[in-house]
């Protein structure tokens, strides 16, 4: 127990209905400006591509989102039908398919951080850069263990 009485597992579960309640809250607000027909999955994953700034295979897609290949394969279906990404064959093995962000799926994805960092910064301001600054590591510790259990 701690100091206060609190037993761990109370404080788990009140961490985690903490964190389950942001990540709703949080997706809302990004999904409410996405740009039309913008999902946040396809957000995310034009997001990751123009991070990386190189091409990925849907399996490594699928794996860096934690989600099965299908659904992965779905999401990159309607982007490249939205012509957000290019899928090109993998000429050394013929099974395999690669996955680029296109000029327009690069501008889609700067439209889309356009419109929600605005209010993502006002978020910020609000509970104080200083305090954001120290939740960051413990986030990070606690998406790095999860991970772990993924």
């Amino acid at each position: 127990m701690s100091d206060d009485g609190e037993s761990t597992a109370s404080l788990a579960a009140s961490l985690f209905a903490e964190v389950i309640i942001s990540e709703q809250m949080a997706r809302a607000l990004v999904t409410r400006v996405l740009p039309k027909g913008m999902q946040l999955s396809h957000f995310s994953v034009l997001n990751l591509l123009a991070h990386l700034n190189e091409e990925r295979t849907p399996a490594q897609l699928a794996e860096a989102f934690h989600v099965n290949r299908s659904a992965m394969t779905n999401t990159i279906s309607r982007l490249e039908w939205a012509g957000h990404v290019h899928v090109r064959p993998d000429w050394d093995d013929a099974r395999r398919k690669w996955v680029g962000i296109s000029p327009s799926g690069r501008k889609a994805r700067d439209a889309a951080l356009a419109a929600f960092m605005p209010r993502l910064t006002e978020v910020v301001r609000d509970i104080g850069p200083a305090e954001v600054r120290r939740a960051l590591p413990i986030l990070r510790r606690l998406r790095e263990r999860l991970e772990e259990e993924a």
